[in-house]
């Protein structure tokens, strides 16, 4: 069983945030994380991410690696939004499948919206068809799920949450399992605890741009560093075994004006 997880959008991706900051992709892909390892307990499965920390991935340059890979299912995961820009009412999961309503998919999503609502307890505003992309130029089955409004000011404080992302990543993996029947292993690895929360300022394909960010970050008292990674020179400010440590330096950094994310490496 191959499956494709896919964490809508990018860090830098304009306007997908809350109105108090927080970017839609730290979310997605958060999700995206905890599903893999939790896929790791199952056999003869593998997960491929469509999406990159490093950039905002063409929609069609998700679809067709996964089409290329042949993967089984597709799954992406967003966070909704309503209105111009400022908090409003909606609030709830909703969960998405190509208007022809492909039975496999059609069953999938029904799979996730139910588990989505009973485990986060948020309104259940149904299963809806639309014409994305990621469901229109997939060859295999589709679905896309919205797990929450990053505008409803209830749903927010639940998104930024690592319990709350979890209990996402746990509803979707089960769903999936259900749906293909996937078999538990019964000697799973161990959990993946080695990493470090890796606070990002800034990924670029000019040298001289990470430098010029590197400079203003040490003006300001920071301690940043520059690497190359996969073609980009990407500025990092810090690295904890603690997120709530991360969490600190991001609020700080965001106060000073800066533009950062955080990943876990």
């Amino acid at each position: 069983m191959k499956i494709m997880l896919d964490a809508g959008h990018g860090y830098n991706t304009p306007g997908k945030r809350s109105p108090d900051g927080l970017r839609e992709y730290e979310f997605n892909r958060a999700v995206a994380n905890y599903a893999r390892d939790l896929f790791r307990n199952y056999e003869n499965v593998t997960v491929y991410f469509a999406h990159s920390d490093d950039r905002d991935v063409p929609l069609q340059e998700r679809t067709n690696r996964a089409n290329s890979l042949n993967v089984d299912a597709y799954v992406s995961i967003h966070a909704n939004a309503f209105g111009s820009g400022g908090w409003t009412s909606p609030s709830g999961i909703e969960t998405y499948v190509y208007p022809s309503r492909p039975p496999v998919a059609y069953q999938l999503a029904q799979k996730i919206q139910r588990n989505l609502v009973v485990e986060t307890g948020l309104p259940d505003r149904g299963i809806k068809t639309a014409d994305f992309h990621v469901l229109r130029e997939t060859k295999m089955d589709a679905v896309l799920a919205e797990c929450g409004f990053l505008t409803s000011k209830n749903d927010i404080k639940l998104l930024r949450s690592e319990e709350y992302r979890k209990t996402v990543a746990e509803a979707i993996v089960k769903a999936v399992a259900d749906q293909f029947n996937l078999k538990r292993s019964s000697n799973p690895p161990p959990p993946n605890t080695s990493g470090l929360y890796k606070v990002q300022a800034g990924a670029f394909q000019e040298k001289k741009n990470a430098d010029d960010l590197g400079a203003k970050l040490r003006s300001d008292g920071y301690t940043p560093y520059v690497y190359q990674d996969n073609g980009l020179y990407k500025v990092q400010v810090g690295a904890f075994e603690k997120k709530q440590n991360a969490n600190s330096l991001v609020s700080k950094l965001r106060s000073d004006g800066y533009e950062t994310f955080i990943y876990l490496d």
